[in-house]
């Protein structure tokens, strides 16, 4: 069916609507702080894309996510079309408090059933950034930092990035 105009975050969970208010001004400055780290580091390596919501990442007919950032494989580029119709090798979702539950919980069992490689949660509440590997179909913790560490992907070996970079200390 037709999707309701709006600013709001729209995706499908399992035929359901779910909507979430647009995000804040922090919110995106963090996004675009990880996806200016990401995008620099693959584009050098000419690795594949990456992309920021609002994008569609349609895993089946009943289940269509928004992740905040999202990194494609240069072997896989075929799933962008006019939407990403298949699941990204690398999703990373900027935690907020009334998304706590669905990306700590549903979208990482989401993620995990459709083969994410690597699944990035930047919890500026907990001042925690971690990532979850796919390891024989199950995601394991890679790592969990926080300010002053340097978090560190294991898809994309060398790739890294320092908390403090995602979270400046305050001034």
């Amino acid at each position: 069916g037709a999707m309701p105009e709006s600013n709001a975050l729209i995706e499908l969970w399992n035929g359901e609507i779910v909507m979430s208010p647009s995000p804040s001004f922090f919110h995106q400055d963090l996004m675009d702080r990880f996806h200016d780290a990401l995008k620099a580091w693959v584009r050098a390596r000419d690795l594949g894309r990456t992309c920021v919501a609002p994008m569609d990442m349609i895993l089946t007919q009943t289940n269509v996510a928004q992740p905040d950032v999202l990194f494609i494989a240069k072997d896989r580029l075929s799933i962008i079309q006019d939407r990403v119709r298949g699941a990204a090798d690398l999703v990373a979702e900027i935690i907020s408090p009334t998304s706590r539950q669905r990306d700590r919980i549903e979208k990482r069992d989401l993620y995990e059933q459709h083969g994410i490689k690597e699944y990035w949660m930047i919890d500026p509440e907990a001042q925690t950034v971690e990532a979850l590997t796919l390891d024989n179909g199950e995601y394991r913790l890679a790592g969990r930092w926080r300010p002053g560490e340097t978090a560190k992907s294991v898809l994309l070996a060398g790739f890294e990035v320092s908390v403090n970079t995602l979270f400046p200390p305050a001034s």
